[in-house]
């Protein structure tokens, strides 16, 4: 198995790794905790860490390239900040050390919305999209006319921190009522009490009262969010990813009917799970690698 890459997708709670082929079929998967309580440093190492094991020759699998995909604000060489790890300014090659093919670094939820273009629901002929993994944080990757846009420093797309409710409970960013706070699937477990947000999800259905509250919380500061998000970009479709786009319906029946609630005077985008399910960004570390590759042989 040659005709591969190594990829890596680093999240708040695990890192999912593997060879990514062209078409982004997935071999090899692994899923390794993300030590983030320990600090920074410890997270680099065990990201450097992952990228050797998967790099380092082995049986029947030598991967082309490798391609890293990290949470915050991101450059090719540099990881600038993230706040769910403490970084900043970490050089691309601290990830990579020794590996001797060529790497790419670049943003986790960017690189699944390129997974969304090539293979989901955003390459079918759909040119504005919002992709909005909904995991341990929220980030959005904005598509406008059919490609990808950054903004001007890197920082489009941070729906996760648009604020729901202004005076709000307090969030990790500095700010206060972010999204975030409300409907990460870390807010709605933390808040809550339990581990999981799909723990909560399943207590809701049951008829929790505190589970319902809670769940119905998270639903309408998405509502708000996404509403402010379509009147400033007007999108055609929304696709949600991630770890709590899982629960399906009980989380895009009662979004759908609080967005529109929230669009008096104009139709509510489409709001759909996206088919590449957790494995979007893993999948976009994948064509990270296979650019990578492209850039070295492009440029000999």
């Amino acid at each position: 198995m040659n005709d591969v890459v190594a990829a890596v997708d680093v999240g708040g709670t695990t890192m999912k790794g593997g060879f990514v082929a062209r078409d982004g079929t997935i071999h090899g998967f692994e899923r390794r905790p993300t030590p983030r309580a320990e600090g920074p440093d410890r997270v680099i190492a065990a990201v450097s860490g992952f990228v050797a094991d998967l790099t380092r020759p082995r049986a029947g699998v030598r991967p082309l390239a490798v391609g890293l995909a990290v949470p915050g604000l991101v450059t090719a060489r540099h990881a600038v900040f993230s706040a769910a790890f403490g970084w900043r300014d970490v050089p691309a090659a601290s990830f990579f050390g020794d590996v001797e093919l060529p790497a790419a670094l670049g943003h986790d939820v960017r690189s699944a919305g390129e997974a969304e273009l090539a293979y989901g629901e955003g390459g079918r002929g759909v040119q504005d999209v919002l992709y909005l993994p909904i995991g341990t944080g929220i980030a959005g990757a904005v598509v406008l006319s059919g490609a990808l846009y950054g903004g001007a420093g890197g920082w489009a797309g941070q729906v996760g921190h648009i604020p729901v409710w202004p005076d709000g409970v307090a969030c990790g960013c500095g700010q206060r009522g972010c999204l975030g706070a409300y409907a990460s699937g870390r807010a709605v477990a933390e808040r809550y009490g339990v581990e999981r947000a799909e723990e909560v999800v399943r207590l809701a259905a049951q008829g929790d009262v505190r589970a319902r509250a809670v769940w119905g919380e998270a639903v309408e500061a998405l509502a708000l969010a996404l509403a402010t998000y379509t009147l400033v970009a007007d999108p055609a479709l929304i696709v949600l990813g991630g770890g709590v786009a899982l629960a399906g319906d009980a989380l895009v029946v009662p979004l759908r009917e609080r967005l529109a609630g929230r669009l008096a005077f104009r139709a509510a985008p489409e709001v759909r799970v996206s088919r590449l399910g957790a494995m979007a960004g893993l999948m976009g570390a994948g064509l990270l690698g296979w650019r990578a590759l492209s850039g070295v042989q492009g440029s000999g």
